[in-house]
């Protein structure tokens, strides 16, 4: 089992594609045929597989989570860290913090555009870890 720590400056909310990062990874590690997880360790982003041939899906789907899980809700009483505090949480669970993709010839088998995407839920720039653990 190999494993690794990815550091991702994240600019704000939206996202950002990391396949080409997440690749490397399964490289370094050697293994020919096996599985790779990818596992984001924080509340308020979150991992998605998405096309990658037309960022206008990124961002028709950003404008759906933003009608769906608005920041300021009345809803939500918990805005400790300001009003897209909440809505990141709930648009983190929504998503996924944890992707499982086969490898195969020592890469990442994804299918025709396809890309894999940390996907920051705040409005704000955060620093993100996303492990990359591949068996």
């Amino acid at each position: 089992m190999y494993r690794e720590t990815l550091q991702l400056d994240m600019p704000g909310r939206g996202t950002r594609e990391i396949t080409g990062e997440v690749e490397a990874a399964v490289a370094r590690s050697g293994t020919r045929t096996g599985l790779c997880h990818v596992f984001c360790l924080h509340t308020s982003a979150s991992l998605v597989i998405c096309e990658n041939a037309d960022p206008t899906v990124r961002d028709d789907m950003e404008r759906f989570l933003s009608r769906l899980v608005p920041d300021g809700d009345p809803l939500f009483q918990h805005d400790a860290e300001g009003l897209d505090d909440m809505p990141a949480h709930v648009r983190s669970m929504l998503t996924q913090t944890a992707l499982t993709l086969p490898v195969e010839q020592g890469r990442l088998l994804t299918g025709n555009w396809q890309g894999l995407y940390l996907y920051e839920h705040r409005s704000g720039a955060h620093h993100r870890k996303v492990v990359v653990s591949v068996y």
